[in-house]
């Protein structure tokens, strides 16, 4: 396969799986924000959400504050964050039309659709009028758009370009979102009373899909320590790190060629960590440490990937 063309198909996979990340993170704060805290709660929560893609600089060039109403402005639709869910939408649907003849027409009618029918929303006022409902119209989409991909494509190097970059950009989000949750809410970590802790790892669980698993698997109240070790090491967790991880070398090595030995060695090492994790250990540890090397580790095989499969040779 053209190394062009495997870098469009990352991409669209990881661009929509960004967008609803995005979306997932932005409707539990916008749930949460509607029961009973003080307005430095309210703040920091919001704050969270911009730190969670890095973006304080930047939209502290366009806005003064931090509040509900520019936060999601920002995450959503404004055009100058690369990583809003417009900027998101509109580069999965460029990408997608690149290589339009490696997609199923299904595949491709989903992407172009998503893009058209989002403007059309954003244009009519869908944001202000109905967050949650827009949050859910993009969690379904970027459904959808898994669902015809899977359904619908033939499981060649294609394939398993798109599946490598969704799970490589949801390993890096569920990391973000885990890291924010646990260290930077209060830059503590401390308990709050057993209540309100319900209700915070409740959306935290809420925001991954994970809270009937939680149930399910652990069958008892919920911990702080057991929603880490779920959303970390559980690798029948599907946006779980292990998870991502796994099904992420799973696909490099359908693809492998002769210059990513280095780069499936080191897939295969971090898989091995997850997978004989104890999350008593991460914890001992410390675990804002442990997800800072984890980031940067993903960081390190997104450029290993790209260098190995993606950037045209000269």
């Amino acid at each position: 396969m053209l190394s062009r063309t495997a870098d469009h198909l990352f991409w669209l996979s990881r661009y929509i799986e960004r967008a609803e990340n995005t979306a997932r993170m932005l409707d539990i704060a916008y749930q949460t924000s509607l029961q009973p805290q003080s307005t430095e709660e309210a703040e920091q929560s919001w704050r969270s959400l911009v730190s969670i893609s890095e973006l304080n600089a930047l939209y502290g060039k366009k806005y003064a504050s931090i509040n509900s109403r520019d936060v999601m402005e920002f995450m959503v639709a404004d055009e100058s964050n690369p990583s809003s869910i417009f900027n998101c939408v509109r580069a999965a649907r460029e990408n997608a039309r690149a290589v339009r003849g490696a997609l199923t027409t299904e595949v491709w009618e989903t992407m172009n659709q998503t893009w058209l029918e989002f403007r059309r929303l954003l244009r009519e006022g869908a944001l202000p009028r109905d967050p949650s409902q827009l949050f859910e119209w993009v969690k379904y989409r970027s459904h959808l758009s898994r669902g015809v991909t899977v359904g619908t494509m033939l499981q060649d190097e294609a394939f398993h370009f798109i599946r490598i970059g969704s799970f490589l950009e949801r390993a890096d989000n569920t990391a973000r979102l885990i890291d924010v949750k646990f260290y930077r809410q209060d830059g503590s970590g401390t308990d709050r009373d057993a209540a309100r802790d319900f209700y915070y790892w409740s959306a935290v669980l809420r925001s991954v899909s994970g809270f009937e698993i939680y149930r399910k698997v652990y069958s008892n109240v919920i911990q702080p320590d057991k929603v880490a070790e779920l959303l970390i090491l559980r690798p029948d967790m599907p946006r779980s790190l292990s998870h991502c991880v796994t099904r992420m070398l799973a696909n490099l090595r359908r693809v492998a060629n002769p210059q990513s030995g280095e780069t499936l060695r080191r897939v295969g090492r971090l898989e091995a960590e997850l997978a004989f994790g104890r999350i008593d250990e991460i914890l001992a540890k410390g675990l804002h440490p442990f997800l800072d090397d984890f980031l940067a580790e993903v960081a390190d095989l997104g450029a290993g990937i790209s260098r190995d499969f993606l950037v045209p040779s000269t």
